[in-house]
């Protein structure tokens, strides 16, 4: 190569360096803000996250103070001054105190605060099931046979989270009608699900000795 290309060569190098420094100090503010967006972002994230995993803790550890409570009357009143971060965690805590009303004696307070929960449009739909399921199966509930029978047909349909807690409820309102053979069926038919819980097989399969009949083989 001449001096003369080598001369040229350098001059455009530096040509297009010292146009990459007129770019940068042009259009760099774009760069540094972009990555203080991303850093911020990030930091705003984490302590998003960390600030919720706090409320979390504390939301739980409340509960379990309230909890430590001797007397029902007094988790009762313990667990009522708890402040739910969430709407969520407010359904679980109704459930809590519904619990503890049913153990004070207050039935009544009790479904009352379940179906309240029942119907609360802003939980998510397996929340709202949880509490009319709980609801239905307190004795103080208003409903008569035919109305929880409507009801739990309802939640026993494929693909429900409770399908086969209902089931089992079906099967007590057939028991409740006099109807044991349909209670049979039906407690059978929960035997041979898959997705049958070791809890449940154990109460389907009582039901079925204590109601004369046989555990038919899946």
């Amino acid at each position: 190569m001449s001096d003369t290309d080598s001369f040229i060569e350098e001059v455009t190098e530096e040509v297009r360096r010292d146009r990459l420094f007129a770019l940068m100090r042009r259009y760099g503010w774009i760069a540094v803000v972009a990555v203080l967006l991303l850093v911020g972002g990030t930091a705003y994230r984490e302590y998003t996250r960390a600030a919720e995993t706090a409320k979390a803790q504390a939301f739980g550890d409340a509960i379990l103070a309230a909890l430590e409570n001797d007397a029902a009357a007094d988790r009762v009143s313990a667990l009522d001054q708890i402040e739910a971060p969430t709407a969520e965690g407010a359904a679980v805590l109704d459930m809590l105190i519904a619990a503890e009303e049913a153990l004070e004696g207050n039935g009544t307070a009790a479904a009352e605060r379940l179906n309240a929960a029942a119907t609360d449009g802003d939980l998510p739909e397996i929340y709202r099931q949880i509490a009319s399921f709980k609801a239905l199966t307190r004795p103080e509930s208003p409903l008569d046979a035919d109305e929880r029978r409507v009801a739990f047909e309802a939640m026993a349909v494929p693909g429900a989270p409770l399908r086969l807690l209902a089931e089992e409820q079906l099967a007590l309102l057939d028991i409740e009608a006099g109807d044991t053979e349909a209670a049979l069926t039906r407690l059978n038919a929960l035997l041979s699900d898959s997705e049958l819980t070791a809890g449940l097989r154990r109460r389907a399969s009582q039901l079925i000795v204590a109601l004369g009949g046989e555990i038919e083989a899946s």
